[in-house]
């Protein structure tokens, strides 16, 4: 066993209490004590000792020594926790040799330890051991024929077809393979590798012996859905349905299939009926509740969701599509009350519902106090609050205003890009050129390879037609993060088109006009094949232009560069 006397671990050491360091070595030092195996006293001591050397070596940073200690205790005494301990370790540095060792002692020492069975499969499963994964799976349906397998299962599903073949094999070849817990694990991998109908046939065989089983019915009408069954699916879910009626997930299911099916009135029939039996499930209010809204009957949404006011998981869902059932309404004075009470991931798209009810209203300076006033409720999102403010100032022509209030957010929230950047927007190419030449530079200070903040730059400079040299680039990088979008591509065929390299800014310009079809991208390329001396396709794509934009101003100084074609005499 390696020493932690000295300091091996270089000269930036972390610096912890000798307090906390013992607090975990502690609690399964506890467990040591409390094994109902009784050890020697200098064995116990050995024990405590590898237990406190591993949770030093663990603060330290030094994994191996840790996993050694933790590994050689696990194998050594019959502490679960120590062995849990130990396993986790190994599973967190990815040791799956340790942890096999592990949890393989564990199982030698305890054979009908269920959880430690449970572990040595799932780690063989990571580790690719698919026969000792399939015997060991056989162990735990010998002990207990009803098992869900399927946890062992969750998130390491082998990730190649032939490794999934293998263990499909191996679970074939169990004793155990005709167990529906097998047959549902078999089913599950033969879907993941495409074999739809085999999967199906298999899931088909544990209805059979547990028809019962939530997982089997579910999985089943997902796989009928998969092959495109949809009457076949919709005639599974109904007669499972009535088969179950006392099966809230699968009656649910079925409301949500028919949700996505588009047949909102037979889904909110189902959920009605759903709710009858289970008043208080929240999920089934949910869908019931956004259901009604999307068949217009606002008086019944508004009943669902009224009683998720209080639901720990759908609140802010709840208040939020009251507020969409109540604007739905024209109860524009409904909808902002309930707007205000929306928090967390749906705050910001609840705030701008409500600017959007305020300009509606013809009550934007409401909408700048009440902003203002959310700025002091809700901190953590000044950013984006500053930024409607400044939109809103913006739509009422009052830019400097606008400008103002940004300089202020910038003050005090200096590196948040996102106001950098709404100002980076507002300000004159030409006659802030210093300030926009300041700030441009902060943002890639802040975020160097945002595609958007150099082609931002890079725009900025060829509208002031200055250091384009620079200017192409930072478009040329941005193309490198995002080479797909129109807005880079054409700020590449502007900047090339401003040096005179008429060939790179056309090529560039081409892409960006396939992607957009935008008239402005479009007047600019064949402004470029004009300057190539391309005549044929700047005529062919000025007709095009012509078809799709027939009133656009920007072509009438295009058809003044066509030549008059010159009259045929007679």
């Amino acid at each position: 066993m390696r020493q932690t006397n000295s300091r091996p671990y270089g000269a930036t050491i972390k610096q912890y209490s000798t307090t906390f360091l013992l607090v975990g070595s502690m609690a399964s030092v506890a467990h040591l004590r409390a094994s109902e195996e009784i050890y020697h006293a200098n064995s116990n001591y050995n024990a405590v000792k590898q237990t406190m050397v591993a949770e030093f070596a663990l603060a330290y940073g030094d994994i191996p020594t840790a996993l050694h200690n933790y590994t050689v205790l696990a194998i050594k005494n019959n502490s679960t926790s120590i062995k849990q301990r130990a396993l986790n370790i190994a599973i967190e540095q990815n040791d799956l040799r340790a942890a096999l060792d592990v949890a393989t002692h564990w199982v030698v020492q305890e054979p009908s330890d269920v959880p430690a069975l449970f572990y040595l499969a799932h780690i063989a499963l990571k580790a690719h051991e698919y026969d000792l994964a399939a015997e060991t799976l056989d162990k735990i349906l010998n002990i207990d024929a009803t098992a869900d397998l399927e946890q062992i299962l969750a998130g390491i599903s082998p990730e190649s077809v032939e490794d999934r073949e293998f263990l499909i094999q191996a679970l074939r070849t169990s004793k155990a393979k005709d167990n529906p817990s097998i047959l549902v694990l078999i089913a599950g991998l033969k879907a993941q590798n495409g074999q739809y109908q085999a999967a199906l046939d298999t899931i088909n065989r544990a209805l059979r012996k547990r028809p019962k089983v939530t997982g089997y019915i579910l999985m089943k009408a997902n796989l009928l859905s998969v092959l495109g069954n949809e009457e076949e699916t919709a005639a599974w879910y109904a007669k499972s349905s009535r088969k179950h009626k006392n099966n809230f997930e699968v009656r649910l299911a079925e409301a949500k299939y028919l949700v996505k099916k588009n047949e909102a009135t037979l889904a909110l029939t189902k959920l009605e009926a759903i709710l009858k039996k289970w008043p208080t499930e929240d999920e089934a209010l949910f869908i019931a509740g956004l259901t009604s809204i999307d068949l217009k009957q606002y008086e019944k949404a508004e009943k669902y969701l009224v009683e998720l006011r209080y639901s720990a998981q759908y609140q802010n869902e709840a208040y939020f599509y009251l507020a969409v059932n109540a604007e739905r309404k024209q109860h524009f004075e409904t909808a902002k009350a309930y707007y205000r009470l929306v928090d967390g991931s749906l705050y910001t798209v609840s705030r701008r519902n409500m600017i959007s009810i305020f300009a509606q209203q013809d009550k934007l300076n409401d909408a700048l106090r009440f902003l203002t006033q959310e700025r002091v409720n809700y901190p953590q999102h000044a950013s984006f609050l500053y930024q409607a403010q400044a939109d809103i100032l913006k739509r009422m022509d009052n830019k400097k205003a606008a400008l103002r209030l940004l300089d202020e957010a910038i003050k005090n929230l200096p590196d948040d890009p996102d106001l950098i950047y709404s100002e980076v927007l507002l300000l004159d190419a030409h006659q802030e050129k210093d300030k926009l030449d300041q700030l441009l530079t902060k943002l890639l200070e802040i975020e160097p390879n945002s595609p958007t903040y150099l082609n931002a730059y890079a725009y900025t400079l060829a509208l002031q037609n200055r250091r384009l040299d620079e200017a192409r680039r930072y478009v040329e990088q941005a193309l490198e993060f995002a080479p797909e979008q129109a807005s880079i591509l054409d700020t590449l065929g502007y900047v090339s088109y401003l040096q005179n390299d008429y060939t790179a800014s056309a090529q560039a310009l081409e892409k960006a006009y396939a992607l957009s079809h935008s008239a402005a991208i479009g007047s600019r390329y064949a402004k470029s094949l004009y300057m190539q001396g391309d005549i044929q396709k700047f005529s062919q794509v000025l007709q095009q232009l012509q078809q799709n934009h027939p009133n656009d101003p920007q072509l009438q100084q295009l058809n003044s560069l066509l030549l008059p074609q010159p009259v045929k005499k007679s």
